[in-house]
Order: structure tokens, then sequence, then C-alpha cells
């Protein structure tokens, strides 16, 4: 066992705070990593606040993860000491069922074990990135390239593939029509990555503060959603949508952007049900979709991608002391894009 330091949960209404806990002692096919930087996602505040249900106290949210290895168990192959190396939402899964053995674990029959507030096959509880170091077996510990710095690769493990995935399953490419909605932390890496791909990119967005940076990061064009006469002119203008919106919002509205044939894909998970009529489906031929991050074989393919393209999240890094005013700050939509918590300030 080895101690790590974290900032926990205690309580849904109570801020994070410091923590000491034990990490497992390493078996023979984990991978020990000394985390550098961790990012901050909706995901984490929704579950320490108890937003989606069930959580154990203490926890340690945080499942975009970046450092490097510092031990390796006897039957590990693919890493060593020294080596760069990530953990995304995922750090295990039966590895047996269909699902698992196409590279999709995030959809284990059995159950994926996710990062934080999960079991491991042992009973324990997972306990994530807002700490010091991990223990993950082999098969959920991804490469990262030497030399990119890794405070801006930690939110590749969720923002990244939360938006390649869906991107690289629908064919994104020279010519691709697509439509961005929300510029956030999720955002701001669809953007990038679908104009890496090549894709012809819109913003769509409430927000007229945005136009610069949609620009800067690569869309072409840029739909102001509450222009009432714009968004009519921009009827079936695009072929693809990638709902980032994790609130109520007007998913009609959207549907309405989709040329015949379009797809709009949720990856935003937003707490209320949404309200989609059944015409702008019908009449066009659409379809929504969700799409829940990626399995770790694509989860590998993006950090290669974005290590080629030069594709990386513009990130504030922050002290772990500053992380209950991140909280607020990112629901306020007060970061360019993503926080990434320093690891070293502990």
């Amino acid at each position: 066992m080895s101690q790590a330091r974290a900032y926990a949960a205690f309580a849904a209404d109570k801020p994070l705070a410091p923590w000491t806990f034990e990490r497992r002692e390493p078996r023979p096919d984990d991978v020990v990593i000394d985390i550098a930087y961790c990012g901050i996602c909706h995901s984490d505040v929704h579950t320490v606040r108890a937003e989606w249900g069930e959580i154990q106290y203490p926890q340690v949210v945080g499942h975009e993860i970046a450092g490097r290895v510092v031990a390796v168990g006897k039957k590990v192959k693919k890493f060593k000491a020294g080596d760069l190396a990530a953990v995304g939402c995922m750090v295990d899964s039966c590895g047996k069922c269909a699902n698992c053995k196409r590279g999709l674990q995030q959809h284990c029959v059995a159950g994926a074990t996710f990062t934080y507030n999960s079991k491991e096959k042992d009973g324990s509880q997972t306990q994530g990135g807002y700490s010091t170091r991990i223990v993950v077996t082999e098969r959920f510990v991804l490469k990262v390239k030497k030399g990119l710095p890794l405070e801006r690769v930690a939110p590749l493990l969720c923002a990244g593939i939360t938006t390649y995935s869906p991107l690289k399953r629908h064919g994104a490419k020279k010519g691709t029509r697509v439509g961005v909605l929300g510029l956030g932390g999720l955002g701001h890496m669809a953007v990038k990555i679908a104009a890496a791909m090549g894709a012809k990119v819109t913003v769509l967005s409430g927000s007229e503060s945005k136009r610069a940076d949609a620009k800067r990061l690569g869309a072409s064009a840029f739909l102001l959603t509450k222009d009432a006469a714009r968004m009519q002119a921009a009827a079936s203008s695009l072929d693809l949508i990638i709902d980032t919106v994790s609130g109520a919002h007007d998913v009609n509205a959207m549907l309405g952007l989709l040329d015949v044939g379009g797809t709009l894909v949720m990856v935003g998970a937003a707490p209320e049900p949404h309200a989609i009529g059944s015409f702008p489906l019908v009449l066009g031929r659409r379809a929504v979709e969700g799409s829940l991050i990626g399995g770790i074989p694509e989860t590998q393919e993006m950090l290669d991608f974005c290590a080629k393209k030069g594709v990386l999240a513009d990130v504030e890094v922050i002290a772990a002391k500053d992380v209950n005013e991140a909280y607020e700050r990112m629901l306020k939509s007060d970061v360019r894009y993503r926080f990434s918590i320093d690891a070293s300030t502990i």
C-alpha cells in the first residue's frame, strides 16, 4: 500500500478538502502513475454533489489524468518507469463480454469500473485523479507521446474522447458540415478535432462573446442561436451536430439545422429529459443519438491523432486549493476552456 494525497468530497453540500488515503499494492499487471495534472469535468461536480445518484464519501473525483509511470508489475509489457501515461474515465471491465472484445469497454455488459465512485472487482471503491498517485491495470493505461504538455493532454481523456468518438463514428472528413452546440470544455475540443479531420465546422452558441474564439479554435462559421432569422436561414445546412450542452435547451430548434439524414449526437448529459418532437425527425429522416466516451483502443487512437495533429486542450492551470472556486467558475462558463489541476500542489 502507498499513501496518496488528494482533494476529496466529504458531503454533497461541503467543499472539497485535503485528504490522505491508501492506494492498493501493485498487482502483477498494474501500472503505478505519479499524477502530474488532472482536468476538471462537469461530471466531477455532478458526482460530488450527488446529482447523479448515490455516492460514497469520502470521494476523490477526476478522470482526466496525465502523469509519469513510477513502477510496474512483473507482468506489465507496454510500460516502464519513466514513461508518460494517461488514465481516462475507466480503470477496468470484465474483458470477456462481446462489448469488451469489440473494444467498447464503456459498454461492458457486467458494468465497467469507472475511475471514481465505482467498485473494483474486490469490492473496494475507486478514487480518482484529484490526487498524487493512481494504480491502474495495464489494459486501461494509455500511452502519451513524449514532449507533450501534460496539463493540456489531461482533458483529452474525457473531453477529447467524448467528442472524437462520434465524429469518427459518423465519418467526419473534408466536406462534412459539422455543428458544435456549446463552446465549453467539450465543445472547444469538438471544434478542434472536427477541424483537424477536415470538416467544415459551425459553432452554435447563445453567446455572441464566443464568436472570436470559435474562429480561433478552427470553426469556419458561427451561428448565434438566439437570432431567429439566422437560425431559419441556416435550416438544413448541417450533416452532424455534436450537442455538448449539459443543461436544458431546445433540441427541436437544433434538429431544424440538420439536412435530410442528419444526426444530432448528445454528449452533454442534461439532468432533465428533453422534449423532442416527432415531426423534425420524421420529416427530415433525422436521428438523435447519445455517445459515451470511447473504448480503450479508440481512446489511444484519439491520443495518437491529437499528437499528430497538434490538437490539445486550452487550459487554465490551477492549484488544488482553488478547486472549489474552479467549480463555481466552471458552472458560470468562466474558463477558457478547461481547468487542469497541478497535482504537485496537493
